[in-house]
């Protein structure tokens, strides 16, 4: 017998619910199937997981093939055209061994998942593979950036129930994880959809709390948009909340953040990381930004690649505009491609250079390293760092800094 296995693409809340997915294929009594959990976020996300599926059935021309995921949520027939897929399966049946494996008569299970109401999955004891957790807060978007068609393949925004998250957090961390990291598609907008619902801060206030076994607490992207004194303050109440955030930024120039329907301007942008600062000095800011939005031009590009420098960026995911099918942004004028690739270059190497502003920040300092695997892990701030191989993953160690290059910290154990 051949247990099933699940192939994740995509982001963190993908990776979560492909351990949800692996449990309910076991409970279900999945053999020789293989589940692929695909992406939507850009065309070639689309073009990775067509291409994953034909070389899955290279190797396994025997195996029961499911897709799901975002690319499955909105495009079932794409993939149910495929030879290779036995069965298309969307973003709310996926999580149910009834629906995930089921046999319909036409290989299809998607329903509309603009009408979901609900947000959560089954509670899972670990992620394989992974010292640090994910842990569900919500699911889905109410916003409407011009460059992204994710509400679409999600759902609108809603809250998963605080007590269930409290549950979940608790499983973790009694099952050994360090580290647990909230997740979801817009977790700055957590109990928005309710007249006077939860806020993000209240919710981390509630696990830091009802959860004292809980070793440290990581946050997923954040809007700028979403980052209020209450929410900063968080990072200097309690020493478990790790003094790291990736913002959502996409671009630091009003008219092109205007241009994607963006909720935050870039004084806002700079409002919210001060704000982080002033509770938690030392706190790492990370950010995603968009090379090459239609319409950009050289002064506003300029605008987003002086920002790195000017707020202080520490750490970078630069993305090459690509117009995604259904996306508004795709109608809009394009900047010609050989613009966006040298924008997206200039972008990265602004990166190289903050980061190596950042790593040097911990030259010769003692830091806490969650061990993960092949002698890799990641400090409070989320700096990367190589550590002895013979450190156990999902262990944390008080490591002295020895060196440092373009990639990662280089530590040692403290004598």
């Amino acid at each position: 017998m051949v247990e099933p296995e699940v192939i994740t693409l995509g982001c963190r809340l993908n990776t979560l619910e492909s351990e949800m997915m692996r449990d309910q294929a076991r409970r279900g009594g999945a053999r020789d199937t293989v589940i692929v959990n695909t992406c939507a976020v850009t065309r070639e996300a689309e073009r990775q997981a067509r291409q994953t599926i034909r070389k899955i059935r290279r190797e396994r021309p025997d195996a029961k093939i499911i897709v799901t995921g975002c690319a499955a949520q909105l495009s079932p027939e794409t993939f149910a055209d495929m030879a290779e897929v036995d069965r298309v399966v969307g973003n709310r049946e996926k999580l149910s061994h009834a629906t995930l494996l089921g046999n319909d008569a036409t290989g299809v299970a998607v329903s509309d998942i603009m009408a979901d109401e609900v947000a959560g999955g089954p509670l899972v004891s670990g992620i394989e593979g992974r010292t640090r957790a994910f842990v569900q807060i919500q699911q889905g978007c109410d916003h409407r950036c011009t460059f992204c068609i994710i509400p679409f393949a999600r759902g609108p925004n809603r809250a998963v129930d605080a007590a269930r998250i409290v549950e979940q957090v608790r499983l973790l961390a009694a099952g050994g994880h360090q580290e647990v990291v909230l997740t979801g598609v817009d977790i700055s907008s957590y109990g928005a959809e309710r007249d006077n619902g939860p806020t993000l801060a209240h919710l981390v206030r509630t696990i830091l709390h009802d959860v004292p076994s809980l070793k440290r607490l990581r946050l997923s992207s954040l809007d700028p948009d979403g980052i209020d004194d209450d929410l900063a303050r968080l990072f200097a109440e309690d020493a478990r909340m790790m003094p790291h955030v990736h913002l959502s930024l996409q671009a630091c120039d009003d008219m092109i953040l205007k241009r994607m329907k963006r909720r935050h301007s870039r004084a806002q942008a700079v409002d919210a990381i001060s704000l982080l600062r002033h509770y938690r000095p030392d706190i790492a800011i990370g950010a995603d930004l968009i090379a090459g939005f239609p319409t950009e031009t050289d002064v506003m590009f300029a605008n987003t690649l002086n920002a790195v420098e000017a707020f202080g960026l520490d750490l970078l995911h630069v993305f090459p505009f690509s117009p995604r099918s259904g996306a508004p942004a795709a109608k809009m004028p394009q900047v010609a491609p050989a613009d966006i690739k040298d924008r997206a270059r200039r972008l990265r190497e602004a990166g190289t250079l903050a980061r190596r502003r950042f790593l040097q920040r911990f030259a010769n300092a003692d830091v806490n390293v969650l061990v993960e695997k092949n002698g890799f892990g990641h400090t409070d701030h989320f700096a990367p760092v190589r550590v002895d191989r013979r450190l156990r993953p999902g262990t944390v160690h008080t490591l002295r800094i020895v060196n440092f290059d373009d990639d990662a910290l280089i530590a040692k154990e403290t004598p």
